[in-house]
């Protein structure tokens, strides 16, 4: 047999199965839609618990979990210098929800208004002061990445509740960053 020709020994003295056997033998796909109730409930249970699986992965912060804009050792810095501070912005919803509760009385209106404005005002300062210091830490620790984005990401996750946060922070306020 030369090694060109295929090898034809698999179909030589055995009859064509039927299509009934074929498909019986087939490997079911498991992204094929069910056939029956049993099938349906332990194929979405399967996707519960990988979507629970890929839940707590990304929450712990594994790269392969993240999506592209977490991903990479200038990101994970990034989130890293902004959870082990503490700021304004962090507070900015708690706040102007307060300020909204107590605009609702008429005494305290003017006031509540102003607040709200400070508040606002001083979290956007604090953003703008937050992306100039993260751009000059990446720039000395990362000399080769880009910069483009890196602002905005941080200012983006000082403004959420820590608890909040994904994924989790590593870091505790007040922990240096490396």
């Amino acid at each position: 047999m030369s090694a060109d020709t295929p090898d034809k020994s698999d179909n030589k003295g055995r009859p064509t199965p039927s299509r009934k056997d074929a498909q019986a033998k087939r490997v079911v796909n498991s992204m094929a839609p069910a056939a029956n109730k049993e099938e349906r409930k332990k194929q979405k249970e399967l996707q519960r618990q990988h979507r629970g699986s890929a839940r707590a992965a990304y929450m712990r912060g594994e790269e392969s979990a993240l999506p592209a804009r977490d991903r990479g050792p200038v990101r994970k810095f990034v989130r890293n210098y902004v959870d082990s501070r503490r700021s304004l912005a962090e507070y900015l919803l708690p706040l102007l929800f307060v300020v909204l509760m107590v605009s609702r009385i008429t005494a305290l209106q003017s006031i509540a208004v102003l607040l709200m404005y400070i508040v606002f005002l001083g979290a956007m300062a604090e953003g703008v002061i937050l992306s100039r210091k993260l751009k000059k830490e990446v720039k000395t620790r990362f000399p080769e990445a880009s910069t483009k984005g890196i602002g905005a990401y941080g200012w983006s996750r000082s403004t959420q509740l820590r608890r909040l946060r994904a994924p989790a922070p590593q870091v505790k306020p007040g922990d240096k960053t490396n």
